[in-house]
């Protein structure tokens, strides 16, 4: 009896995927969350699969796409860039990307354009979500800095943060301090890849 070859497992969308052909300007975007989704789909860190966090308790959902950058971690050198906490999320960067044409599936990855930011803190902790346009989108591509997305598409962007996880009878952990151009992004991504490497990397070895 013969024994079959198993085929190469699967790349972990956190730690076996690139974070992008030209980090931080141009990223690798894994997608967790499709703008029809009233459910909190999350990445389980362990196994690389995509797990039900939790419903929504509200009607809310992301007007984009909504994931994040592999080989990123929020820690120290995040946090340092958001003066209003001393710690970060210790979580993937996030990541959200507008596309002109509608993509109704997660649990895949696109290169996506860093434009911007919003800088949120999640109970105390740091926890950004960076802006970005599908790279070869016909109509968000001409897009350069967050100033040049329409302004009512970051005001949903920021009321789905502000309401995604109210809970009736319970106080509301999320603050969005500022949103942020395309520099301060960059400055981000540089600083959760270098988390990645301090913090993840080398206490591995």
């Amino acid at each position: 009896m013969s024994i079959r070859k198993l085929p190469d497992a699967r790349a972990h969308p956190w730690h076996g995927v690139s974070p992008g052909p030209n980090p931080p300007q141009l990223v690798t975007a894994y997608i967790e969350i499709t703008p029809r989704d009233v459910v909190k789909y999350e990445l389980d860190k362990v196994s690389g699969l995509l797990k039900v966090d939790r419903p929504q308790q509200t009607s809310s959902s992301p007007p984009t796409l909504y994931g994040l950058i592999p080989q990123t971690y929020c820690g120290t050198q995040v946090a340092a860039l958001s003066p209003e906490t001393e710690v970060a999320d210790g979580d993937p960067l996030d990541i959200c990307v507008f596309s002109e044409r509608p993509i109704d599936r997660a649990d895949i990855v696109l290169p996506a354009r860093v434009v911007g930011g919003l800088r949120m803190i999640d109970g105390g902790e740091a926890d950004d979500k960076i802006v970005a346009v599908l790279a070869n989108d016909e109509i968000f591509a001409s897009a350069e800095d967050l100033a040049d997305l329409p302004i009512r598409l970051i005001d949903r962007l920021e009321h789905y943060f502000l309401t995604y996880k109210l809970v009736p009878g319970r106080d509301h952990p999320v603050v969005i301090e500022e949103r942020y151009g395309r520099e301060h992004a960059w400055r981000v991504v540089e600083a959760a890849i270098a988390d990645y490497k301090n913090e993840i990397v080398e206490r591995e070895h």
